[in-house]
């Protein structure tokens, strides 16, 4: 099994840690610093596909090497959605998760219907295509935040079937159920069946 080297196209390094975990050792995963990438890279298509897309394409463009990007958002049922793909600047900028989770319990105090779902669609640029693919996990918002694991809402997110928050789970628990390990298995799939590992 050869090994197949992408840039990861993000500058948040819990991202960069988590996919290194989940994929397997062929997979030899660059940082955008590895890969000399030093630009805030785009994130201007308001969808969390179409940023996704432009982020590896950036890359991409940038440094002629594969590369794969993430682009992840929280949707709530009773926010119509929200915040979607401005999860990660809800609360305006700088960006902080504390506030961000701050404004979600804030607009869900009144509400019963908590119900939300973790999206994650990744994107790469292998052999000059550009393939996407899509993770989801369903749950619910808790009413405060619980745990000291994982990153950005993982304080508020309780899975379906499950009693803990995202941040109170071990991260190996996290990493085979979350919306991010789900899309990264249909990745390693892509490659398996494609006989490309």
């Amino acid at each position: 099994m050869h090994k197949i080297s992408l840039v990861l196209a993000t500058n948040n390094p819990y991202k960069v840690l988590e996919i290194r975990k989940i994929l397997p050792k062929s997979f030899d995963l660059k940082s955008l610093k590895d890969a000399g990438v030093t630009a805030e890279l785009p994130e201007t298509k308001g969808t969390i596909k179409g940023n996704a897309v432009q982020k590896a394409m950036f890359v991409w463009e940038s440094t002629g090497i594969e590369c794969l990007a993430d682009d992840s958002g929280l949707e709530i049922e009773n926010l119509n959605g929200r915040p979607g793909v401005d999860s990660a600047f809800y609360s305006g900028f700088p960006i902080s998760a504390e506030r961000n989770m701050d404004l979600v319990l804030s607009e869900l105090k009144e509400t019963e219907n908590r119900r939300a779902s973790f999206v994650t669609i990744l994107a790469l640029i292998y052999q000059g295509e550009c393939y996407q693919f899509e993770g989801r996990i369903f749950g619910v918002i808790s009413e405060e935040k619980r745990g000291n694991n994982g990153f950005g809402y993982d304080p508020i997110f309780i899975p379906d079937g499950q009693l803990l928050t995202f941040a109170e789970m071990d991260e190996n628990a996290k990493n085979t159920m979350s919306h991010r390990a789900k899309a990264l298995q249909k990745l390693k799939g892509f490659f398996e069946s494609n006989r490309l590992s």
